[in-house]
């Protein structure tokens, strides 16, 4: 790396920081009188799931389960109605399993090291790192969609990141992370949130960005995305997805097991409709009795 790319990297850096100030969002996750396990749980409630279903959801659990402590000791029913429809329902039984794993560990205080938070149920490089960051404001080097959106136009000079995560953008994001620990916190959450609210995958607003004039992908012409072709898109009607919503929904709501002439009405196909039945019970999501009636875990 020449001196240019490196001041230019460091400019890049204090621009979009400084912007942060800002524009910022007042989320209730970054407030003041935030908690570690308040950070953590948003983490894993903000994977694939917007911050306008997220954060109504996130108020009412931390209202329910402030701690730790509180969600290890609540039904695991009430644990599944609470999370309603935020999507991918097994991150709120991981969530669980990780606050059971903090109490009997760490004596219910959610640790503040990378190693310890990698060992916990559902806690992986990212929101270990993001956890370290938003909760203690320590170093270390947080990467999520958004980020690596702004890191490949800004410095890259691509349109966007390859499909999978490369050893090279983890280098480039360890690189441009501070040393100091309150800077390098500050950097991850200013370059997460320019990705979501300016540079955005499909309808990037470049006339608003803070770094338009720095940036490698607008200086290279905007050039189309090179992984186009390479790109998966997760439909959703019709799939497995959507039958095991509906019976999620349908369990959910319901005051008593929901009995097999039930389920029956919720999808026509009634092979993927069982299909669906099956994998439920296997993830832990749904039981179902010697009669066929299917029920939240209890």
């Amino acid at each position: 790396m020449t001196v240019v790319e490196a001041a230019r990297r460091s400019e890049v850096r204090s621009v979009v920081v400084d912007w942060f100030e800002g524009a910022a969002r007042d989320l209730p996750w970054r407030a003041p009188d935030r908690t570690p396990w308040g950070v953590l749980v948003s983490e894993v409630m903000l994977q694939q799931t917007p911050v306008v279903r997220v954060e109504p959801a996130w108020r009412a659990w931390q209202e329910q389960w402030p701690t730790p402590a509180d969600l290890a000791q609540a039904p695991t029913a009430d644990v599944l109605r609470a999370w309603g429809r935020l999507g991918y329902p097994r991150r709120a039984l991981r969530l669980q399993e990780c606050a059971r794993a903090v109490v009997e560990r760490h004596d219910g205080v959610v640790p503040r090291t990378e190693a310890e938070l990698r060992a916990l149920p559902g806690v992986g490089e990212y929101t270990a790192a993001a956890v370290l960051a938003f909760a203690y404001g320590r170093r270390s080097v947080v990467v999520d969609t958004n980020v690596r959106r702004v890191l490949a136009r800004a410095i890259g000079g691509v349109a966007l990141p390859a499909p999978s995560y490369t050893a090279a953008e983890r280098a480039l994001a360890t690189a441009l992370a501070p040393e100091d620990d309150a800077a390098a916190a500050r950097w991850a959450a200013a370059s997460m949130e320019l990705g979501a609210l300016v540079c955005t995958a499909k309808a990037p607003r470049c006339g608003a960005c803070p770094v338009a004039e720095l940036c490698a992908w607008r200086r290279a012409g905007s050039p189309p995305d090179a992984h186009a072709g390479k790109r998966r898109t997760q439909a959703w009607a019709g799939t497995d997805r959507q039958v095991r919503g509906r019976v999620m929904a349908q369990l959910r709501q319901a005051d008593e097991p929901t009995h097999p002439a039930v389920l029956a009405g919720l999808w026509a196909d009634r092979a993927q409709l069982d299909r669906a039945v099956a994998g439920l019970v296997e993830d832990g999501l749904a039981e179902q009795d010697d009669a066929g009636r299917l029920h939240l875990p209890r």
